[in-house]
């Protein structure tokens, strides 16, 4: 067998760059490259290898461990989950940012390749700078916090692990039913030491993205369970966009007439004023999506995990005798609800469907119900665009300028706070990859590094990043990384001086806002004081963006124009009206409310929980 002497880490390296996927007949590189911050736990062993080898797989610096991680997130869901990045820390601090970041992942179900150091496999020097001690064994570190959000999970000991790790690594990767967060966690010696490694384990390797079809027998159950409802509604989730399969669901739609409710992931698998296209379903979904929600004798899911948004708390489906069939990649998913699965690609499964339900098609007045509902929906956003709320423009007016500035390829990128539920609802999707929303997870600090891998992903793309200045501060570090590879975004910030949307939610539970915006101390010792003098728009122009400061909608309007023919990250910052809100249609949330309280709101807001909370069903 003919061999090659390479530190563990220099091996790692020279069998990424070997990888490929192919779908379709097409392939491309699984790894797009490498995010790093080098300390001393990745220095000297995935430093050096990546030195060595500059002309091959990328290296890119970040400025935050977790920012990195959310960039190949966004990264790898822009080119459907067919390519992705590795990231790479230092042992410790390093380390443990990662972790939101996998996370993240893992909830949404995106591939992304973590490499972080870790302690001496040796263990002659322990403990080490930054280690981690238990006096209960010597066999765990922080890195094994990453164990609950990977889903595949290994600690490379001794460097001939490689050999059978890299593979099932790459397996999970580019599974479509168990891709996630992939941790490799790469001790510091190991990281330098040397072996003989086979040479085969750098050949070029493609692995397969399939495209699985269901059972037969529950197809034919599927189209007989269809042709027998009387008001079928489909809920599109992310699983549409990750199996390319918007043209599959646009052909079945025009076939049947079936109306079409999107999730937050789902959102843009038709276009905005397709047929039969409701919009938004669930919390944050329109008037007419929940409606047909709440009265649907049928509910076709697919390729959404039907989380609490979308099911409206398990409020949403109120037939008597509703039933449902889960199309999804993954079996977890398909069988949710007592759904009849189908377990399957996404577009295997809508076409097979279209070919079995020839004739038939929903009821004439049913689809001229979902039309309407479809034209009111239009006119209500509208009404929101155009407030002209003042002084301060309410978010979604800002919405509204920011959707018509847009062209239709172009990408809207946000993550937490009130602006996605905004967004979700009033957003005009033109393009099937035009809406970037990170909801599983929901995290804050997403925006501005998220917004980065779209760009990457897709640079022929302008990229609106929608951002609130809670989001801001926690993670604008990427500005620096845009600059420096002369990635463009438009980041248009809302002030709204604190936690907006905590803040209408705590208002709902009977709390009154509390601690949710940005004031100095009364004297009484309460957070009640004069709003905190914090200039975001000072910040973002440190960091070298371009910045235009904006009082008024039309300032936003003029910026928006203006920001189109500036080179680099531009940062257009607006104050908003924290209280003039977007409002919630035929939809509610389930956040409990305190049973007792000494507070007239918060007994009010239980009282009105227990009214809504029965609503709440077990579907079996």
């Amino acid at each position: 067998m003919q061999t090659r002497r390479l530190t563990m880490a220099q091996a790692l390296v020279t069998f990424l760059e070997a990888q490929s996927s192919e779908r379709d007949g097409e392939r491309r590189p699984l790894f797009a490259g490498v995010f790093g911050i080098f300390g001393h736990g990745n220095v000297a062993g995935i430093g050096q290898a990546l030195h060595q080898r500059a002309h091959g797989l990328r290296y890119y610096q970040a400025r935050n461990e977790q920012a990195m991680v959310h960039t190949a997130v966004a990264y790898a869901r822009m080119r459907r989950r067919l390519q992705t990045f590795a990231c790479t820390s230092s042992i410790g601090p390093g380390a443990t940012n990662m972790v939101t970041g996998a996370a993240l992942a893992t909830i949404n179900r995106v591939p992304v390749l973590l490499l972080p150091g870790d302690i001496f496999a040796h263990r002659r020097v322990a403990p080490v700078l930054q280690q981690l001690e238990d006096s209960r064994t010597p066999d765990i570190s922080v890195n094994d916090c990453f164990r609950p959000v990977s889903r595949y999970w290994d600690r490379i000991m001794r460097p001939e692990q490689l050999i059978t790790s890299l593979p099932e690594a790459m397996r999970v990767l580019t599974s479509p039913a168990e891709t996630g967060a992939v941790t490799l966690a790469l001790p510091q010696d190991t990281q330098a030491e040397a072996f003989d490694y086979p040479l085969s384990l750098f050949e070029p390797r493609i692995w397969l993205v399939p495209r699985p079809r269901p059972d037969r027998e529950l197809i034919r159950r599927a189209v007989a369970r269809i042709r027998a409802s009387r008001a079928p509604l489909i809920i599109a989730g992310g699983g549409v966009h990750y199996s390319e399969a918007e043209a599959a669901l646009a052909r079945l739609v025009a076939q049947t007439g079936i109306p079409v409710g999107e999730t937050q992931a789902g959102k843009g698998s038709l276009p905005f004023d397709a047929p039969h296209q409701l919009g938004a379903i669930g919390v944050t979904g329109t008037p007419g999506a929940n409606r047909v929600a709440r009265d649907a004798d049928l509910v076709i899911a697919v390729g959404t995990r039907l989380s609490d948004f979308t099911t409206a708390s398990k409020t949403a489906f109120q037939h008597p005798d509703v039933q449902f069939i889960g199309i999804n990649i993954t079996e977890f998913d398909a069988y949710k609800h007592a759904a009849l699965p189908l377990v399957g690609d996404a577009r295997e499964v809508l076409d097979e469907l279209a070919v079995q339900l020839a004739g038939y098609t929903a009821d004439a007045a049913y689809q001229a119900q979902s039309a309407r509902y479809a034209a009111e929906w239009h006119e209500e956003t509208e009404r929101v665009f155009q407030l002209e709320h003042g002084p301060l423009p309410s978010q979604g007016e800002v919405i509204g300028a920011v959707c018509a500035a847009s062209a239709p390829r172009d990408v809207v990128v946000c993550a937490a706070g009130s602006l996605p539920g905004d967004l979700h609802k009033l957003w005009r999707t033109r393009d099937a990859l035009g809406y970037h929303l990170e909801y599983g997870y929901s995290c804050m600090g997403y925006e501005i590094a998220g917004g980065l891998g779209v760009r990457m992903a897709d640079p022929s793309r302008e990229v609106y990043v929608m951002v609130g200045d809670g989001s801001y501060l926690m993670m604008s570090s990427e500005i620096v990384t845009s600059i420096q590879e002369g990635h463009k975004l438009t980041i248009v910030l809302l002030d709204n001086h604190g936690y907006s949307s905590i803040g209408g939610l705590s208002a709902a539970v009977g709390a009154q806002e509390f601690g949710t915006e940005y004031r100095f101390r009364d004297a009484t010792g309460a957070l009640h004081g004069t709003v905190l003098p914090v200039d975001l728009a000072a910040n973002a122009e440190s960091l070298g963006a371009a910045v235009l400061r904006c009082r008024t909608i039309g300032d936003v309007r003029q910026a928006l124009v203006a920001a189109r023919a500036i080179e680099r990250t531009v940062v257009i910052a607006v104050e908003v009206d924290r209280h003039q809100r977007v409002p919630g249609y035929e939809s509610w949330w389930d956040v409990p409310v305190a049973e007792v309280a000494e507070v007239d709101s918060a007994r009010a807001a239980r009282a009105a929980y227990e009214i809504a909370q029965q609503r709440e069903r077990f579907f079996l």
